[in-house]
């Protein structure tokens, strides 16, 4: 058989009593969400703590640009693990795969800050966030497994939309983590390996509750316990493990709906990215803010995203019977109507301003859970995850990487109005890719009745 460093799925079990099935997966449901929730909330800990001991690491000698460039390695190497990793994981267990992740990306983060010699240099420092963002790739991919195996897809865009906000509250966290950490311990080290410590806490409680299909607990596929089978369910093809060949060659590769909605996320990406990379200095300098109203107006972009994605979410399954382009198209068109005001109203209408950047955060993040659910139910349940990790290497190395590096250049050489042109410009963009998948997703929906459980 070989040695593998992950399980392999997990086994199906005899199926239950029909009179058990009902409870037992309402609980299981639930057990599975709030363990893939906080598991990948914990992932966050990890991921984004070094940015807060950069002004500790600076009072050492190294300069912003330097920590910069360290950094950057954990999103370079976060972009190719989620696809590549995304592979690995539709071939085992999500619940080793996910705990797993974490504890290796805990270990890197507590091992940066306990050996003095991980932050002696830039380079040292730039090989171990890389690692660390090789094994944030693990975080996604069995999340995406489970809610595909545990809900069905006139479930998923409200799952997804609920599970997402494990993104802010993660995100939230680190920080009172990372000044707890160097209260406890007075010292920077503990803003590294202090939220290391709490993250492995949180990879046992997501062992201990995450399961990795309703089949490993007795229970039979989503499909057939919702009665919500999609046009073009095969239980052959939907319920067997494949090869890594089947998954990339098979069902991503020649997938012309999936390279749509990939290319369609990387100018997302730079819509959101662009937007609130350059706020501040964007209010600064357009709009002749002070800092503090900038950090604060930039601060109300990320809180609005919350009630933006539940919606987004709710609106595909219920509105749209499951569908994600509509949704999409229509949260990209507002984003671009918030954009053009954003960009255009008089710079003493700070409230216009400010209302239209809420606006972009409502609006924005919807499209981007969104795409990720959309890659989930283009492909069978067992290459979801690499799917997925598709559509987030377009985002993350592409989108992430012009938002950076090609928006500030425009700013430089041409102005504002040339980096939101372009920023407009792939509103559009987005739209029309994702535009190619209307009739694909229309002939693969469900055409049974509402949901009976």
């Amino acid at each position: 058989m070989g040695f593998r460093l992950f399980p392999v799925p997990a086994a199906h079990k005899p199926l239950l009593p029909p009179e058990k099935v009902k409870s037992i997966y309402n609980k299981e449901r639930i057990k599975v969400f709030i363990g893939i929730f906080f598991g990948y909330a914990a992932y966050y800990f990890v991921r984004k703590n070094f940015s807060f001991a950069v002004p500790e690491l600076q009072k050492l000698g190294f300069s912003k640009g330097e920590l910069g460039l360290a950094a950057s390695a954990l999103s370079i190497a976060y972009g190719f693990s989620k696809f590549l990793m995304g592979n690995i994981s539709d071939r085992s267990n999500a619940r080793y795969f996910l705990s797993i992740g974490l504890v290796l990306s805990a270990f890197t983060m507590i091992f940066m800050g306990i050996i003095p010699f991980a932050t002696s240099s830039i380079t040292i420092m730039f090989i171990l966030l890389f690692i660390n963002g090789w094994f944030q790739g693990m975080g996604w991919p069995p999340c995406g497994r489970v809610v595909a195996h545990w809900f069905s897809v006139r479930e998923r865009g409200t799952a997804m939309s609920i599970w997402n906000l494990a993104h802010n509250i993660g995100g939230f966290f680190v920080g009172p983590l990372t000044v707890l950490g160097f209260e406890l311990f007075a010292d920077y080290h503990g803003m590294l390996y202090f939220p290391g410590l709490v993250a492995i806490l949180f990879a046992i409680f997501a062992f201990l509750f995450v399961r990795d299909t309703p089949q490993s607990v007795g229970l039979p596929p989503i499909e057939e316990y919702k009665n919500d089978y999609p046009k073009s369910y095969d239980a052959k093809t939907q319920e067997t493990e494949f090869s890594a060949k089947e998954i990339f060659f098979k069902y991503v590769f020649n997938n012309k709906m999936l390279w749509f909605i990939a290319m369609a996320n990387a100018f997302v990406y730079l819509v959101r990215n662009g937007i609130i990379n350059w706020a501040p200095t964007f209010l600064q300098e357009a709009k002749h803010y002070t800092k503090g109203e900038a950090a604060w107006a930039s601060g109300g972009y990320e809180l609005a995203a919350i009630p933006g994605t539940l919606l987004c979410g709710i609106i595909s399954d219920k509105f749209f019977n499951g569908r994600r382009a509509p949704v999409t198209i229509i949260y990209m068109a507002l984003t671009l109507v918030a954009v053009v005001v954003y960009w255009k109203s008089p710079s003493s209408s700070h409230l216009v301003q400010n209302a239209a950047l809420w606006a972009i955060g409502f609006f924005i993040y919807g499209p981007v859970m969104l795409i990720g659910v959309q890659a989930i139910d283009l492909v069978p349940k067992k290459a979801a995850g690499t799917a997925a990790g598709l559509t987030g290497l377009f985002g993350y190395f592409i989108g992430d990487l012009l938002a950076n590096a090609a928006i500030g250049r425009l700013v430089d050489l041409k102005g504002w109005d040339a980096a939101f042109f372009a920023i407009a410009i792939s509103c559009v963009l987005a739209i029309l890719l994702t535009a190619f998948t209307w009739n694909r997703e229309k002939e693969n929906l469900s055409n049974l009745t509402p949901l009976s459980h």
